[in-house]
């Protein structure tokens, strides 16, 4: 027993801090002080001027592509260190996706940490904020709050995550608040409305400015298998609907304080989302008062089969309480899905339903549904007629 403690004691003694042998430099944090330079890559001058550089001595031709939609090219000239530079005119305010494009082969930009995702990386992201912040950019207001929320997908047998904007005035006030149930595209996520759609900036703007009543966004997944047809078939409506109504509205009416009866709720989605926004929407009219639907694909589809997706169509107009739905619909001009769209809108109507119309000169992009939002926003918990 004395042999243990002696020999314990001895390590101990062998390894204190003062006897350690030193080996190499020093650590030191000098130089640590200074304050930052010039970001390598994307730098934005106070014009809105845009310099890209990347690192690619061995490349023989570098260029860079800016936007989601309607891309700009910009072709890169390499300095004797192997760096490639590239640099904008003056853009406007707002928000821009961008890629690397070296000898072929698409990448996003290392230096920079702002990325676009989903169910992939698309490219990397920039910001130009103008003198006066577009209601999609923070501005000086009060802010609401991101609560992440996990629970169980019942018919999926999945643990998933939801995200919730609450607004100041869930703090302020005893009233129940309105809740706008919120879905993805196709190649997106549950957080994508809040990253790419900058969901809270623009509700924080438009409370701030008395245009929309204070209101939760509940972002959910729409995908039931990580694939567009999973989230649009009919068996994936049936999916979903189910998991929106036994899975998710329960627990939102649990830990808020929310109103319970249709008015309080709005559904709505962009490409994808839209497509199941309208479906679930329209097959629980007594659940929902707003439907809005964004670029849907699906709809846009000549093949898309009401009756089969939504049986009891025919019946709806008949209903007791008239229509009993507010329906916004939208498509960009530029979408491939614009002539599709408008034949869906004259099917809509050979069924009896109004519905307010709305599109803009823009593509398949979130530029487009970042303005849907904020207009569809400012629409629901009115006292419509319809």
């Amino acid at each position: 027993m004395k042999k243990l403690v002696l020999l314990g004691t001895t390590l101990f003694t062998l390894y204190l801090p003062g006897t350690a042998q030193q080996h190499g430099p020093s650590f030191s944090t000098a130089g640590w002080w200074q304050a930052s330079t010039s970001k390598f890559s994307p730098a934005i001058d106070s014009c809105g001027q845009v310099t890209f550089r990347v690192k690619a001595p061995q490349a023989n031709k570098v260029q860079v592509e800016i936007g989601d939609w309607d891309i700009t090219r910009l072709t890169m000239a390499k300095d004797t260190s192997g760096v490639w530079t590239a640099s904008t005119s003056s853009l406007l305010s707002g928000i821009y996706q961008y890629v690397f494009v070296v000898d072929g082969k698409r990448s996003i930009d290392l230096a920079n940490p702002k990325v676009k995702y989903g169910t992939e990386v698309y490219g990397s992201v920039l910001e130009i904020i103008g003198p006066q912040p577009a209601v999609d950019q923070l501005r000086a207001v009060s802010h609401g709050e991101l609560r992440i929320l996990t629970y169980t997908a019942s018919k999926l047998r999945k643990q998933r995550n939801l995200y919730v904007y609450v607004p100041p005035q869930v703090y302020q006030s005893n009233s129940p608040l309105p809740v706008l149930y919120l879905r993805h595209g196709g190649g997106d996520d549950e957080g994508s409305w809040f990253r790419d759609g900058r969901v809270a900036h623009i509700m924080d703007n438009l409370i701030a400015e008395n245009k929309v009543k204070p209101m939760l966004v509940v972002m959910t997944n729409g995908l039931t298998d990580g694939s567009w047809a999973g989230g649009s078939s009919v068996e994936g409506m049936d999916l979903l609907g189910d998991e929106l109504l036994n899975d998710v509205k329960p627990l939102i009416e649990q830990r808020f304080n929310v109103g319970k009866d249709k008015s309080f709720r709005a559904i709505a989605g962009l490409s994808m989302g839209g497509g199941q926004a309208f479906v679930i929407g329209m097959r629980n009219k007594d659940t929902f008062k707003y439907i809005g639907q964004f670029s849907s694909g699906l709809l846009s589809d000549p093949a898309f089969d009401f009756q089969r997706y939504i049986p009891e169509m025919s019946a709806l107009k008949s209903s007791h309480d008239g229509q009993g739905v507010y329906i916004w619909s939208s498509c960009g001009t530029k979408d491939p899905r614009y002539n599709g769209h408008l034949a869906f809108l004259q099917k809509l109507k050979s069924y009896g339903f109004d519905y307010v119309y709305d599109q803009a000169d823009a593509g398949h992009e979130w530029s487009f549904w970042r303005g849907q939002l904020e207009k569809f926003a400012q629409q629901i918990f009115k006292d419509h007629k319809k």
